[in-house]
């Protein structure tokens, strides 16, 4: 069971989480997987960025809101020798985090190793708490830094798991501990180099560390706690009869996540596909509410089941100054470029006689985006092949998702038409050949209106769970 932020964000919250935990240890073994408290991992970034500008009374008061916040929270949860020795953990911890910002601030620079090693205190004190309440209650339970669990590659700030060590390393560390009864609660996020340098799993890591851990444990199944009822049909901000789906599949759920719904981290799903174990995603705050149960397949009817949106994000465009040029090699060292900088390509579209294409990235990756190509077509825009790159903010993403839509013909041209009517500007198309996603860019002004009008279009709400 993976606990998120605002699931552990206060002590109320860390008790109705312990309570949960509780339920289901009374039934079979469980393991716990915990992110930092809610607003915390900002707060720790916003720390090392004030100490990279040598701002000491900013980074004062940073590091005196994160003591305290815990230590309320230790309070409130604990009593006699587990409080004194909570708190002696929690003022340990936030010491840590107070040398590396130290560091920092000498070397007017924040090394991404560093960084990663920092961020990761968030969460080894929301386990350290959740793992001494659990044991308060009655129960026995061990806080485990996933350092020592997670092997990852070297790239700090998004590492990727290496399965096999990190299967190794979990059997070994945690596998007697559940068979001994106890909870372990293993913090979400981070991990560690074969040769143990920190690493951190890029923002919302903890949902990927939770499907590391369940696949490298053999897990019967995974339950995720967020704040909302599960996945549902589209944004209720926009669209207010919005419904949850009951089940969704594999390849809905990481679509929807990648994006932009809030509910899974887009690579959550990856490690348990070989294993097909199923994810629940409930509500810590309504668990009485069934959730969302993804699985291999479902028996949905094919079509569009659900409607998600971005409005962070940047087309950019490219295009030879001749059709001579091959714009098929132009866009392969492009795309390499991207790669390399990590940037996440959301969709890209390509026309075949001029050969210009355009990728549309995230707002916060496109400095870097833009960077990478300049830097890898450097000759090209500099004798004229290439035409000056062209960079649109003003567009946001339309996705929708549902497997088969292949199956049904027309999908698209009500889709195109739906949006049309409510005269928003559609600027791109991207569309894979499983037609399990159709990707529209379009003006960021008008893509509150397209996701009513294909939500409405596609009678999502009737798809849904009844309310």
């Amino acid at each position: 069971m993976k606990f998120g932020g605002t699931s552990m964000g206060s002590a109320e919250r860390i008790k109705a989480a312990a309570k949960l935990t509780r339920e289901q240890h009374e039934q079979r073994p469980v393991a716990v997987v915990v992110s930092a408290m809610s607003k915390i991992t900002d707060l720790l970034l916003d720390t090392l960025r004030r100490a990279e500008d040598d701002d000491a009374e900013a980074v004062e008061a940073n590091l005196k809101t994160l003591a305290e916040r815990h230590l309320v929270s230790c309070g409130e949860l604990l009593t006699g020798a587990a409080l004194d020795e909570a708190v002696s953990h929690v003022e340990d911890l936030v010491a840590e985090f107070s040398r590396i910002a130290s560091g920092i601030r000498m070397l007017g620079e924040r090394p991404p190793r560093a960084v990663d090693e920092a961020v990761a205190v968030g969460e080894r004190l929301a386990a350290a708490l959740m793992a001494a309440y659990l044991n308060r209650t009655g129960l026995r339970a061990k806080a485990v830094n996933a350092r020592e669990v997670i092997v990852t590659d070297s790239v700090f700030g998004n590492a990727t798991p290496l399965m096999e060590l990190t299967r190794e390393k979990a059997q070994r560390v945690l596998r007697p501990l559940i068979a001994d009864g106890i909870i372990p609660v293993v913090t979400g996020f981070n991990g560690a180099t074969a040769d143990g340098r920190p690493t951190t799993l890029g923002r919302g890591g903890s949902d990927f560390s939770a499907s590391i851990l369940a696949a490298s444990l053999d897990a019967s199944e995974l339950w995720i706690w967020t704040d909302v009822d599960g996945i549902m049909t589209a944004d209720p901000r926009i669209v207010p009869d919005a419904g949850v789906l009951a089940e969704v599949t594999y390849r809905e759920a990481a679509e929807l996540a990648y994006n932009g719904a809030k509910v899974l981290h887009p690579r959550t799903l990856a490690p348990l596909l070989a294993r097909e174990i199923p994810v629940w995603s409930k509500n810590s705050f309504a668990p009485e509410k069934p959730g969302t149960k993804i699985v291999p397949e479902t028996q949905a009817p094919p079509g569009p089941r659900a409607v998600t949106s971005m409005a962070h994000v940047a087309l950019i465009s490219v295009e030879p100054a001749s059709p001579e040029i091959s714009g098929t090699r132009i866009m392969g060292r492009a795309l390499d470029a991207l790669s390399s900088t990590s940037a996440e390509v959301l969709a890209m579209t390509s026309s075949s006689y001029r050969q210009s294409f355009c990728f549309l990235v995230r707002s916060d990756e496109l400095q870097r985006a833009i960077d990478a190509l300049e830097s890898a077509l450097t000759l090209e825009f500099a004798h004229g092949y290439l035409k000056p790159m062209e960079v649109d903010e003003n567009v946001g993403l339309l996705a929708i998702v549902g497997e088969g839509m292949r199956g049904t013909p027309g999908w698209a041209g009500r889709i195109f038409t739906a949006i049309s009517k409510q005269k928003v500007n559609v600027i791109a198309i991207a569309q894979g050949s499983s037609e399990l996603t159709i990707a529209v860019v379009v003006a960021r002004d008008g893509i509150e209106k397209a996701v009513r009008a294909v939500h409405a279009e596609c009678k999502m709400a009737e798809k849904a769970r009844p309310q």
